[in-house]
């Protein structure tokens, strides 16, 4: 059994609580099973420490993320937040987290599980056996450029500002995810910009092309402009294996690739941090869907996205990787036995919870160990 690992729960707000108590269940079996066995804490972040401690996070909790191996993250924000101060809404939690721990790098899968190539709005031939990585850079461009702001002008009229903002040394250590990434599975990476309109996006792809040429001449490296890179998401997703891209366009094109699958509420998420002398990296797993408080506290939730966050969490940060893919495989168990929560609903399938969906997986964990 791989010795105690210090292991961070922010479940959050909305559906986050619920969500999470189901991947507590997996990974309290994880330990039952002596597969690995956690130190875990547990503590407030979003909309639940606003309320707690009047800020989304507090200097304590961002202290303990940073002495755990891993930080799992529920989701955060809900109407009542609504009138905080922009610089204070659930939402800066995360943001924070990335900044403080240095998590550059933001993982998102969008695989298409053989039981949902139904559930997608586009064909099933066009999605069935789909498995995308898309890396999406999480510290700079636009979202954390600077100057940024909204000023008032001389004739009275107020004027919004953000900056796109990259260096040399940000790019090539998102490339550097994306290309051993792509190396590991079919050995193609798309990096996509744009370079046509953008001198942020020329550098992107100066760079990368650089590093491809130097350090990854066995992967096949590719370029795309990002509006393209969205009308060949939804016109042949199947050509892409990993995209790596900035913050913004990372944002936008891995939402679109979570709805190929059919539903937000099956997709993870990692996002990684540098690794330090002896491989050890900050790292955050979270589901990409929100907080969903129009259904919070019914039991409706889908928990597989959180649980799947889980598994991502064994793969790498711990390099589990048998016990991730036997999560994985007991999620596909369960989907292709028919069962399915509100979001993935399909005619002639049986519609349950969060916690049978949860006792479900359980179920399939102990037959297939």
């Amino acid at each position: 059994m791989i010795p105690n690992k210090k292991l961070l729960l922010l479940p959050g707000d909305g559906i986050g609580p619920e969500v999470m108590q189901e991947a507590r269940r997996v990974i309290d079996w994880l330990a039952r099973t002596e597969r690995v066995k956690f130190d875990i804490a547990e503590d407030l972040v979003g909309g639940a420490s606003i309320d707690a401690h009047g800020v989304p996070i507090t200097r304590t909790v961002i202290a303990r993320a940073k002495e755990a191996d891993a930080v799992l993250f529920g989701a955060v924000g809900g109407p009542q937040w609504d009138k905080q101060n922009f610089d204070n809404r659930p939402e800066i939690a995360i943001l924070q987290l990335r900044k403080e721990l240095g998590l550059f790098a933001n993982l998102r899968p969008a695989r298409v599980f053989d039981a949902l190539a139904d559930a997608s709005t586009l064909k099933p031939e066009i999605v069935r056996g789909l498995d995308i990585m898309i890396v999406r850079e999480s510290t700079g461009g636009i979202y954390f450029g600077e100057p940024r702001g909204i000023e008032t002008l001389a004739d009275g009229s107020k004027r919004g500002i953000n900056t796109e903002v990259y260096t040399t040394a940000e790019i090539e250590r998102v490339a550097r995810v994306g290309f051993d990434l792509a190396a590991k599975r079919g050995g193609r990476l798309c990096s996509v910009e744009k370079a046509n309109v953008m001198e942020s996006g020329l550098l992107w792809r100066q760079i990368v092309t650089a590093l491809g040429a130097r350090d990854y001449p066995h992967v096949q490296l590719s370029h795309m402009y990002a509006d393209n890179c969205a009308m060949q998401l939804a016109k042949n997703p199947q050509q892409f294996d990993v995209i790596v891209t900035s913050n913004l366009f990372g944002d936008i094109l891995s939402d679109l690739a979570a709805m190929l699958t059919g539903s937000l509420g099956m997709l993870p998420s990692a996002t990684l941090g540098a690794a330090d002398a002896s491989g050890r990296r900050h790292a955050l797993y979270e589901p990409i869907h929100g907080s969903a408080p129009d259904i919070a506290g019914k039991g409706l939730a889908n928990p597989l996205a959180q649980i799947l966050s889980l598994s991502m969490l064994l793969r790498y940060s711990f390099d589990m990787q048998e016990d991730a893919d036997l999560i994985e495989a007991a999620i596909e168990a369960v989907l292709a036995g028919g069962l399915r929560t509100p979001d993935i609903m399909q005619p002639g399938r049986a519609k349950i919870g969060t916690a049978t969906m949860g006792d479900s997986v359980m179920r399939e964990l102990e037959k297939l160990a």
